[in-house]
């Protein structure tokens, strides 16, 4: 799994004119879903992002987790994080995992974050 993360004040995804989710302060996640990912790499990177100190404290210092603060996860599916450049001038997507076990796992990867009390918010898979 490959999650490219970004603190934010607010962010949303819509899909077809319709806003489908939306946070306040906190990250949106692009996750892609390798072959040979597993429910515990889900659990792994759930633990890991929600409590990753890129948050400023009092000081300001990066000091505070997603936990810490109470933010919101928008977690959006993006198998395209997995697309390997290095030969040609067409990106190889053979690592990305097939469509049934990416959304598995990125249900599996959503639902060990709110576990840990953290709002989530998902687009819509493919």
């Amino acid at each position: 799994m490959i999650a490219c993360i970004q603190r934010v004040s607010e962010a949303s995804v819509t899909v077809e004119g319709k806003v489908v989710g939306q946070i306040q302060r906190g990250l949106v996640v692009l996750l892609g879903v390798a072959q040979g990912d597993s429910a515990q790499d889900a659990e792994y990177l759930a633990g890991k992002v929600s409590e990753l100190r890129i948050f400023e404290d009092d000081q300001g210092k990066m000091n505070r987790s997603l936990l810490d603060i109470g933010g919101g996860m928008l977690v959006i599916s993006q198998f395209t994080l997995l697309g390997d450049c290095r030969k040609g001038r067409r990106p190889s997507f053979v690592h990305a995992a097939e469509p049934a076990l990416a959304e598995q796992l990125y249900e599996a990867f959503s639902q060990a974050v709110a576990t840990r009390g953290v709002k989530v918010e998902t687009g819509i898979f493919r």
